[in-house]
């Protein structure tokens, strides 16, 4: 997944900031008064020490010190909070857009992807930039203003004393400039090798039964060791910056304070300044020294910030990579497919091999096939999951993959095997097909699909689902999903073995009441029963990610080639064990 260059960031951090601008004025604004009171209070100190060596009274100057120091308490705290609020709201919004972003991503981005990028990306980079809005703005700001206010005072006070400043700022040049050379790269790559793990981890529990079953534990642990290693490395060499860079600025505080006591030392006694200045400026270059240090403490955490809104604006650009949308909209729900070549990324070989296939409108086609003969690719070729190599997949005469997501969401359907269940209520589980939905048209939904489970639940609707609530079984899930379908109401079903989780008899029964529901509508039905492509108007026969047979069921029969055999193999053999057999058994 990409990641974002730096105008790319400096222009999102600012748009994000853009939309608190009146908080961020009135932040400013407090911090300002807290900064010119604390410059105040060692100039005061200053003259007392002046007014106490001639004799005078130092009342007035006292009052003014105990309430600069009062002002400083005030607007420091009100600044802090209107800061801290003003972040908050930030790295919420921030968080928000991120969560829409990766919501609307085409499914092959993410699959191409992986899906440890993706979370590291949502539960290491989003907090990590939620840290540069909430603490990282608030301080970055108070520190510049503090700098500039009390370098101001010095100036002030003595323009000769305050010009010592100058001897910290070729160290802090070096020092900083050695370090933000390498700071971004290392932190990316620190960053990466952290997605890095989340895959080899992710991988490794989703195939536990397959490493176990292949005896593969020691390639996955050498795996996993890989990607802990390379993070080693990354880590280890941020943490070499740090050692470095941390050090040398410490090295380069005492200067400033040196240099105005050696000069304000050597003036005083020649006259040129008086006691009092020589301490206030010796005080002011230890308070600049402190934010100074501050903001250079800071540099890392930006670093690491900013390192983190790359990656997360990187998926806006792999939003926006998407192909160009088009304003036409798809007449009807005819599925078109010429010419269709495709291949997997680095597969280096066609799966599908110049495919053509014309499903007029609110006809019902079965795919059927041996395994890894295409029939898969090809479903997702038409939802527009994928883009062929060649060729055109187009529904109402309209290319699937040219649609704004938005759209071609209304209007094709894709449904697998592989059904999620959201920790919470059945009624949001499925109101996210149809926001709006009353109670009758969900009730509805969940009769058609045989859910007849939904109906004795406690709560009803609202009954909480998955996590500790309620674990549902793979055939409830999948009964949800095909809910949502009648919900959604597209103009195209893509059904990808969508009832597989169900026991024959069941799956049976709720295709028949699928279809009676999505009459009217177009289906591919990628079938691994056969009675699936029995009931359908026509049925397509892939082999070899070609199209070797098509026509209903009767032609097919009629024609005597592969079809024919798997019905014949399916209607006297190992499929009548269960009661309605599938595909697997009937190529077995």
């Amino acid at each position: 997944m990409p990641v974002a260059d730096t105008p790319a960031v400096r222009r999102a951090f600012l748009r994000l900031l853009a939309t608190e601008k009146r908080r961020a004025a009135t932040a400013v604004g407090l911090h300002l008064v807290g900064a010119v009171a604390a410059a105040v209070a060692p100039i005061l100190l200053g003259d007392m020490l002046d007014r106490l060596a001639a004799g005078d009274s130092i009342d007035t100057l006292a009052l003014g010190l105990v309430l600069s120091i009062v002002a400083v308490v005030v607007f420091t705290w009100a600044g802090t909070f209107v800061s801290h609020r003003l972040g908050e709201r930030l790295s919420a919004r921030m968080r928000t857009e991120f969560v829409e972003r990766a919501l609307r991503l085409p499914m092959p981005v993410v699959e191409q992807a992986g899906s440890g990028d993706l979370m590291t990306r949502s539960s290491a980079d989003v907090p990590e930039a939620g840290m540069l809005f909430r603490d990282g703005l608030p301080q970055v700001t108070v520190s510049l203003l503090k700098v500039i206010v009390f370098l101001a005072a010095m100036l002030w006070a003595s323009p000769l004393l305050g010009l010592c400043m100058l001897v910290v700022v070729p160290p802090l040049y070096i020092g900083t400039r050695w370090y933000l050379k390498r700071a971004r790269h290392g932190y990316l790559a620190e960053r990466e090798a952290e997605s890095g793990i989340g895959d080899a981890i992710g991988a490794s529990a989703d195939g536990a039964r397959t490493t176990e079953a292949y005896r593969l534990r020691a390639q996955r642990d050498a795996a996993g060791d890989a990607t802990v290693e390379r993070h080693w490395k990354a880590a280890r060499y941020t943490l070499y910056l740090r050692s470095v860079f941390f050090p040398f600025l410490d090295g380069s505080y005492a200067l400033p304070t040196a240099a105005v006591l050696i000069v304000g030392g050597a003036f005083y006694f020649q006259g040129g300044v008086t006691l009092g200045t020589v301490a206030a400026c010796a005080v002011l270059t230890r308070q600049i020294l402190f934010p100074i240090d501050h903001l250079l403490m800071w540099v890392e955490k930006v670093q690491r910030g900013f390192a983190a809104m790359a990656r997360i604006e990187g998926v806006a650009e792999a939003e926006d990579a998407e192909t160009g949308a088009t304003s036409e909209r798809p007449a009807d729900g005819a599925v078109e497919l010429t010419g269709v070549r495709y291949a997997y990324p680095g597969s280096g070989r066609d799966v599908l091999h110049g495919v053509s296939l014309h499903v007029p409108a609110g006809q019902r086609l079965a795919v059927v096939g041996p395994s890894g003969a295409g029939k898969s690719t090809l479903a997702r070729l038409i939802s527009g999951s994928d883009v062929p190599r060649e060729g055109r997949a187009a529904i109402g005469g309209v290319d699937v993959a040219a649609l704004p997501l938005d759209e071609r969401r209304k209007r094709v359907t894709l449904v697998t095997q592989e059904h999620h269940v959201f920790t919470a209520s059945l009624r949001d589980n499925l109101i996210l097909a149809k926001a709006g939905a009353t109670d009758a048209e969900l009730d509805a939904a969940l009769a058609a699909v045989g859910a007849d489970w939904a109906f004795d639940l406690p709560e009803g609707l609202d009954t909480p689902l998955g996590g500790k609530a309620r674990e549902l079984d793979a055939a409830s899930a999948q009964q949800i999903a095909l809910a949502r379908i009648i919900l959604a109401d597209p103009d195209v079903v893509i059904l990808d073995e969508a009832t597989a989780m169900l026991d024959p008899r069941a799956a049976r029964d709720t295709e028949r009441a699928l279809a009676a529901v999505l009459e009217g509508r177009t289906v591919i039905a990628i079938a691994h029963r056969l009675h699936t492509a029995h009931d359908a108007d026509r049925i397509a026969v892939v082999e070899d990610g070609r199209v070797a047979e098509l026509g209903d069921h009767d032609e097919l029969i009629a024609l005597g080639g592969h079809y024919a055999g798997l019905w014949s193999a399916w209607h006297g053999g190992a499929a009548q064990e269960t009661e309605d057999g599938d595909l697997a058994s009937a190529n077995a």
